[in-house]
């Protein structure tokens, strides 16, 4: 693929953006410069640099974002700033969509990613990607409860029982909770439906993957060996 053909898919702006930083000695592949917006070079294990900052080649991206408190995964936030503007300019400009939601007050573990397919995948229930969260009650958990999590609880807009795949209870107040649909504020609308109420929520982890050390508000590339575990547990 023609260098300048690289950066355009990769998000780096309009063609001739692409050829402007090429001609003006921005771009580096293996400590090059490149000069020629028509130099091809293989794309499989590509990585260059644009002033400086080096970039890995993906047809498709997927990172893992660190979630901070009061974002809207909206593409179109109303009351807060949205979870792209914690993103660099290229991955906004190539189009990453969250996949699924987290509301505003929830932190944590959120995929994004231009990949229509793999959205499909990830959130369609019939493939049961496991999604881990952290609670913190109001109140104290009482065995019970935790047990009518994942015995079934019905919510106000579907008369069918929701079942947590996995509860555990991991203090007073604090629960580990596993479920693998997403229903509208299922976690919030389950702990209510038991007498609780919801006072801080935190996605841990998504499938095969967890956050790990990624600070809050940070973000990382998902290689192809954490995406091809992701999309095997997700046909699990």
């Amino acid at each position: 693929m023609r260098i300048s053909q690289v950066l355009f898919s990769q998000g780096f702006g309009t063609r001739r953006d692409c050829a402007g930083l090429i001609h003006a000695g921005a771009v580096e592949v293996a400590g090059r410069v490149i000069d020629d917006p028509d130099e091809e070079l293989p794309t499989e294990g590509l990585v260059f640099s644009v002033q400086g900052r080096g970039w890995p080649f993906h047809e498709k991206a997927l990172v893992l974002l660190h979630k901070p408190t009061h974002y809207e995964c909206s593409q179109k936030p109303r009351h807060h700033p949205g979870v792209l503007s914690l993103l660099p300019t290229p991955l906004r400009v190539r189009g990453l969509q969250p996949v699924g939601r987290l509301d505003e007050d929830t932190t944590g573990a959120l995929l994004l990613t231009d990949d229509g397919t793999l959205i499909h995948r990830l959130t369609s229930p019939k493939h049961h990607v496991p999604k881990v969260y952290e609670i913190t009650a109001k109140h104290p958990l009482a065995d019970e409860q935790v047990a009518r999590l994942t015995e079934g609880v019905v919510l106000d807009d579907d008369p069918s029982p929701v079942r947590a795949a996995a509860a555990e209870r991991t203090g007073e107040f604090t629960l580990r909770l596993t479920l693998t649909e997403g229903k509208y504020h299922q976690v919030k609308r389950m702990l209510a439906a038991v007498g609780n109420r919801c006072e801080g929520l935190h996605r841990s982890r998504i499938g095969a993957l967890d956050l790990d050390d990624l600070p809050v508000g940070q973000w990382r590339w998902i290689g192809p060996d954490e995406r091809a575990r992701l999309t095997q547990k997700s046909d699990a």
